[in-house]
């Protein structure tokens, strides 16, 4: 497993370097998130191995428990899963970054629950398609919520994030993204940074559009062991 973990890893550095390049970027600018959900702290440790540090969870339970076993390792872990109000204390005591922030609430409960690890890097997730089944906020209710999140102790607002519709037409969901996130630059405050959006079938779509984030699952770890639920 480590050697095709290795080798999914270099080949997928290259289709970022190739789509950074097509489009007048700089690849180290654009970072790979590796989407371990399902997979075993094992496989992480060999995408470690191969240099990859930055890591993608959805489901919190099952995070923490690879968390603690990696504890050894220097590695970020990004919650990438839809935030349940009881689970705000373990994403906030936990994660390095949050790319699922939609409201408000969440949002000050992660703040008061973060503790002593410093501030917790957050992304505005946007439901740029209007898709009932993906969470986010609508476009026009994302303002606000930056408003409301900028300044909040215990948060760090780093930018915005988002998950396509799978029947849609990616290249221009991402250009509205990318027009939505400079749009917002003024009050998203000076580490408005972020544009997190493209996985493995649309990353250079992503890149193409502006994505500093892509988030690679399959790509990199293969398929998912099977579908997943948290209560």
């Amino acid at each position: 497993m480590a050697s095709n973990i290795a080798s999914n890893l270099l080949a997928t550095r290259r289709r970022i370097q190739r789509a950074a390049e097509a489009h007048g970027r700089c690849a180290a600018d654009i970072a790979l998130i590796a989407v371990s959900k399902t997979k075993p702290a094992d496989a992480i440790a060999d995408a470690h191995a191969a240099g990859q540090v930055d890591f993608g969870e959805n489901y919190v339970q099952e995070a923490v428990a690879k968390i603690k076993a990696l504890t050894g390792l220097p590695l970020r872990w990004h919650f990438l899963g839809r935030i349940q109000s009881n689970k705000t204390a373990l994403i906030a005591r936990h994660f390095d970054w949050v790319h699922t922030l939609d409201r408000e609430k969440a949002a000050r409960r992660l703040a008061s629950q973060r503790g002593e690890r410093g501030p917790l890097n957050v992304l505005v997730q946007v439901n740029i398609d209007e898709d009932p089944a993906k969470g986010g906020a609508a476009p026009e209710q994302v303002g606000g919520l930056v408003d409301a999140v900028r300044g909040m102790a215990g948060l760090t607002l780093r930018g915005l994030m988002t998950i396509l519709e799978k029947a849609g037409e990616p290249r221009n969901s991402f250009e509205r993204m990318r027009r939505l996130f400079d749009a917002l630059a003024a009050r998203g405050g000076a580490q408005w940074d972020t544009l997190s959006m493209g996985m493995s079938r649309d990353m250079e779509a992503a890149i193409a559009a502006g994505a500093t984030q892509v988030r690679i699952g399959s790509a990199v770890f293969g398929p998912r062991n099977g579908p997943r639920r948290e209560a």
